[in-house]
C-alpha cells in the first residue's frame, strides 16, 4: 500500500512532516493559484507534480474536477464542461499522474450539518443529523431524480472513460457523503458498494474503478473488508479514504480512526490479503487542542494522529501475511 496524504499545491509545514513520517505519495487538488493559465492545462500539473517531486513526494491522485455541476446535471452547458474534462483527463495522463478521483454529488460536494460535534477528550467533527434537513428549501436546481443522475453519469462516462484509456488515467469514482437520498431535493444515487458497482458497470474498462471512502461506505452499514474483496479482485479499487464513523446514514459522526464502528485491523489485513499495492491517505480527522478548526476534517494534529494509526495497522498487517502457511 502507498501511504498518502492530502497536500496543498504548494509547499507549507505537511511537506515536512509528511516526509518526516515517511509518507512518499501525494494526493493534491488542482493548482488553481496559477494565475494566467487553468489549473487543468498541462504546464500547471507537470509544475505542480514537479514541486512534489523536489521534495521527495510522487504526486500519485489528483482528487478534483473542473466546474462539473452542468455535467452532473445534464443542463445547458455540459458538453463544454465535457470538453475541458476531457483536456484535463489528456493532461494529467500527459503530466505522469496516475489516479483522477472524481464524484458524481450535483449541487454540492461532502455535506455535513455540524463541524463542532465533540468527541473524545473535547476534539472536533464533523456530523450529519438529517432531521436538520427535513424543512430544508430545495436548491435552484429544484428536484433532481435519481434517474435523470443515472442517464447524466452515463452520458458523462461514455465520453470520458475512452479518454482516460487513451491517456493511461485511471478513473477514480467516490461514493456520495452522506450516504443518504434527497438532500434538498437533489437525488445522491452511489450510496452503496452495488451502486458503484452499477456505475462502473455503465462502461466497463480496465480505467473505470473506485475510491473506497471507508467512512462513507461504513455509514451506509457496508462491511468494509467484503467491499475489499469485491472491488480487489475486479481489480477496480484505485485509491483508498481510510477513515471511520460512528452511526447510520441518517445521523452519524466522523471519528479518530481508532474510535469508530469499523475493525480497521481486519480492513487493513484484507487490503494486503487482496494484495492492494495502490495509494490510501487519513481523511476526515478530528480538530485537536489549539487547533482553531479553518479547516474541518483537515487540521494538522488528527492528521499525524492517523499517519501514525495507519502506519502501525500496515506493520500489524504485513506481519500477518508473512506469517500465513503457504
Amino acid at each position: 500500500m502507498q501511504l498518502a496524504e492530502f497536500f496543498s499545491s504548494r509547499p507549507d509545514r505537511l511537506w515536512a512532516l509528511a516526509k518526516q513520517m515517511n509518507i512518499g505519495h501525494a494526493v493534491c487538488g488542482l493548482p488553481w493559484e496559477e494565475k494566467n493559465e487553468k489549473p487543468w492545462d498541462l504546464m500547471p500539473l507537470i509544475r505542480m507534480k514537479q514541486r512534489f517531486a523536489d521534495a521527495g513526494l510522487t504526486l500519485t491522485v489528483i482528487e478534483s474536477m473542473p466546474p462539473s455541476n452542468h455535467i452532473k446535471l445534464g443542463t445547458e452547458g455540459r458538453d463544454e464542461e465535457i470538453e475541458i474534462f476531457k483536456q484535463f483527463v489528456t493532461n494529467t495522463g500527459a503530466a505522469g499522474i496516475p489516479v483522477l478521483c472524481y464524484n458524481f454529488m450535483a449541487q454540492f460536494n461532502w455535506f455535513r450539518t455540524s463541524t463542532t460535534t465533540r468527541t473524545r477528550g473535547g476534539a472536533l467533527v464533523s456530523s450529519y443529523d438529517h432531521s436538520l434537513m427535513k424543512n430544508a428549501p430545495l436548491t435552484e436546481a429544484g428536484i433532481v431524480t435519481e434517474e435523470r443522475l443515472w442517464e447524466n453519469l452515463q452520458y458523462f462516462m461514455e465520453r470520458i472513460v475512452p479518454v482516460a484509456e487513451a491517456a493511461g488515467v485511471k478513473l477514480a469514482l467516490h461514493p456520495d457523503d452522506p450516504p443518504i437520498t434527497p438532500i434538498r431535493g437533489v437525488s445522491r444515487i452511489l450510496r452503496s458498494a452495488a451502486d458503484l458497482q452499477r456505475a462502473i458497470d455503465l462502461v466497463p474498462s480496465p480505467n473505470n474503478g473506485i475510491t473506497l471512502c471507508q467512512g462513507t461506505l461504513a455509514t451506509a452499514g457496508e462491511d468494509i473488508p467484503s467491499v475489499i474483496r469485491a472491488f480487489a479482485k475486479q481489480r477496480k479499487l484505485f485509491f483508498v479514504h481510510f477513515r471511520d464513523v460512528k452511526g447510520t446514514p441518517e445521523k452519524f459522526e466522523e471519528t479518530f480512526h481508532d474510535d469508530g464502528q469499523t475493525d480497521m485491523l481486519e480492513a487493513m489485513k484484507t487490503y494486503y490479503e487482496m494484495g492492494y499495492d495502490g495509494p490510501a491517505r487519513p481523511d476526515h480527522v478530528p480538530t485537536m487542542e489549539d487547533e482553531d478548526n479553518a479547516n474541518p476534517g483537515y487540521e494538522l494534529l488528527g492528521r499525524l494522529f492517523g499517519v501514525g494509526y495507519i502506519t502501525g495497522l500496515m506493520e500489524a498487517a504485513q506481519a500477518a501475511k508473512r506469517s500465513v502457511p503457504v
